[in-house]
Protein backbone atom coordinates (compact mmCIF):
# COMPACT_ATOMS: atom_id res chain seq x y z
CA UNK A 1 0.00 0.00 0.00
CA UNK A 2 1.30 3.43 -0.77
CA UNK A 3 -0.40 6.80 0.37
CA UNK A 4 -0.77 9.92 -2.14
CA UNK A 5 -1.41 13.05 -0.71
CA UNK A 6 -2.04 16.40 -2.95
CA UNK A 7 -2.12 19.53 -1.08
CA UNK A 8 -4.29 22.61 -2.23
CA UNK A 9 -4.92 26.17 -1.90
CA UNK A 10 -8.06 26.90 -3.05
CA UNK A 11 -8.94 30.23 -3.89
CA UNK A 12 -12.26 31.67 -1.19
CA UNK A 13 -14.92 31.69 -4.12
CA UNK A 14 -13.83 28.32 -5.34
CA UNK A 15 -14.05 26.43 -2.01
CA UNK A 16 -17.73 25.33 -2.05
CA UNK A 17 -16.77 24.21 -5.91
CA UNK A 18 -14.05 22.54 -4.66
CA UNK A 19 -15.99 20.14 -1.72
CA UNK A 20 -18.61 19.66 -4.23
CA UNK A 21 -16.47 18.39 -6.86
CA UNK A 22 -14.68 16.06 -4.69
CA UNK A 23 -17.48 14.72 -3.26
CA UNK A 24 -18.27 13.92 -6.74
CA UNK A 25 -14.90 12.64 -7.48
CA UNK A 26 -15.25 10.31 -4.63
CA UNK A 27 -17.55 7.80 -6.48
CA UNK A 28 -15.41 6.96 -9.22
CA UNK A 29 -12.55 6.33 -6.49
CA UNK A 30 -14.28 4.01 -4.65
CA UNK A 31 -15.04 1.78 -7.95
CA UNK A 32 -11.76 1.57 -8.66
CA UNK A 33 -10.20 -1.69 -7.22
CA UNK A 34 -6.89 -0.03 -7.09
CA UNK A 35 -7.94 2.72 -4.16
CA UNK A 36 -8.12 1.37 -0.80
CA UNK A 37 -9.33 4.33 0.69
CA UNK A 38 -9.31 8.41 1.25
CA UNK A 39 -10.45 11.28 2.53
CA UNK A 40 -10.46 14.83 2.02
CA UNK A 41 -9.67 17.22 4.63
CA UNK A 42 -10.46 21.28 4.86
CA UNK A 43 -7.98 23.60 7.09
CA UNK A 44 -9.54 24.90 10.45
CA UNK A 45 -7.52 27.99 9.94
CA UNK A 46 -6.75 28.28 6.40
CA UNK A 47 -10.65 26.74 4.96
CA UNK A 48 -8.75 27.33 1.49
CA UNK A 49 -6.33 24.51 2.68
CA UNK A 50 -7.26 20.87 1.52
CA UNK A 51 -5.76 17.78 2.07
CA UNK A 52 -6.74 14.92 -0.21
CA UNK A 53 -5.28 11.07 1.24
CA UNK A 54 -5.69 8.59 -1.18
CA UNK A 55 -4.34 4.77 -0.14
CA UNK A 56 -3.25 2.92 -3.66
CA UNK A 57 -2.84 -0.29 -3.61
CA UNK A 58 0.55 0.40 -5.39
CA UNK A 59 2.04 3.42 -7.26
CA UNK A 60 1.64 1.14 -10.12
CA UNK A 61 -1.83 0.34 -9.36
CA UNK A 62 -2.66 4.37 -9.35
CA UNK A 63 -0.18 5.12 -12.47
CA UNK A 64 -1.27 2.35 -14.79
CA UNK A 65 -4.23 0.54 -13.51
CA UNK A 66 -6.52 3.73 -12.10
CA UNK A 67 -6.05 5.91 -14.75
CA UNK A 68 -6.25 3.75 -17.76
CA UNK A 69 -9.39 2.84 -15.91
CA UNK A 70 -12.96 3.46 -16.64
CA UNK A 71 -12.73 5.57 -13.35
CA UNK A 72 -10.53 7.82 -14.04
CA UNK A 73 -11.65 10.19 -16.93
CA UNK A 74 -14.85 11.12 -14.98
CA UNK A 75 -13.05 11.21 -12.02
CA UNK A 76 -10.74 13.91 -13.49
CA UNK A 77 -13.11 16.11 -15.10
CA UNK A 78 -14.27 16.75 -12.13
CA UNK A 79 -11.12 17.72 -10.31
CA UNK A 80 -9.17 19.23 -13.40
CA UNK A 81 -10.50 22.84 -12.34
CA UNK A 82 -8.05 22.80 -9.72
CA UNK A 83 -5.38 21.59 -10.92
CA UNK A 84 -3.18 25.12 -10.82
CA UNK A 85 -4.19 25.11 -6.83
CA UNK A 86 -1.61 21.91 -6.26
CA UNK A 87 0.54 22.78 -3.92
CA UNK A 88 1.60 19.06 -3.84
CA UNK A 89 1.48 16.22 -5.27
CA UNK A 90 3.41 12.70 -4.02
CA UNK A 91 3.23 9.14 -3.07
CA UNK A 92 4.74 8.27 0.23
CA UNK A 93 4.95 4.89 1.89
CA UNK A 94 3.47 4.26 5.30
CA UNK A 95 6.10 3.31 8.21
CA UNK A 96 4.08 4.11 11.18
CA UNK A 97 0.38 4.03 12.03
CA UNK A 98 -2.13 3.53 15.05
CA UNK A 99 -4.52 1.02 12.76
Amino acid sequence: MVVEIIRYDIASESVEHFIQAYKEAGTYLKRSTHCLSYEVVQGIEEPGHFIVRIEWDSVEGHMKGFRAGPEFQPFFALVKPFFNAILEMKHYSVIENSR
